[in-house]
């Protein structure tokens, strides 16, 4: 068993020119790459092997971040099923002149643990401590649950 704790982690990006739309919001895509990176590096950490994006559920664009803020991104393992992944991302964007902070999106992203041959393997359990970690658990199962049936669907 690993700790959610250990697949913890905070990255931060300022929000330059190139990653604006004409309104000065950042890209929706480049949201998408930074959670990306983020979740990766968490399912990593917890897996310690290569990992692979398996689906993206409920992301949900909430506030616009603004060139020339800050972002902060936090994910960790939420849920481990057989060979996958759940991992959470939150991300706050920072004004960097007022220090006013908002909630600018929220996801949940599945990765898949690889083997050499580059074909699924099981992951170590991920063992929940906290309240928090606890709830973010068992939604990350309900959500694990739901994913299979509608995989098996299609």
């Amino acid at each position: 068993m690993k700790k959610v704790a250990d697949s913890q982690v905070i990255m931060h990006e300022l929000v330059l020119p190139n990653d604006t739309n004409i309104l000065g919001n950042i890209l929706g895509g480049r949201v998408m790459h930074y959670m990306d990176i983020c979740a990766a590096m968490s399912a990593y950490k917890h897996a310690r092997t290569p990992v692979a994006t398996a689906s993206v559920d409920n992301l949900d664009f909430l506030a616009p971040a603004k060139m020339g803020e800050i972002i902060c991104l936090k994910s960790s393992v939420n849920y481990t099923g057989g060979s996958s992944m759940e991992v959470g991302v939150r991300i706050e964007s920072e004004n960097a002149i007022t220090g006013k902070i908002k909630h600018t999106a929220s996801a949940y992203l599945t990765f898949v643990s690889l083997d050499k041959n580059k074909e699924p393997q099981k992951v170590e359990s991920v063992k929940p401590k906290t309240d928090d970690e606890i709830r973010r658990f068992n939604e990350g199962e309900r959500r694990y649950i739901h994913r299979k049936k509608r995989r098996n669907k299609s």
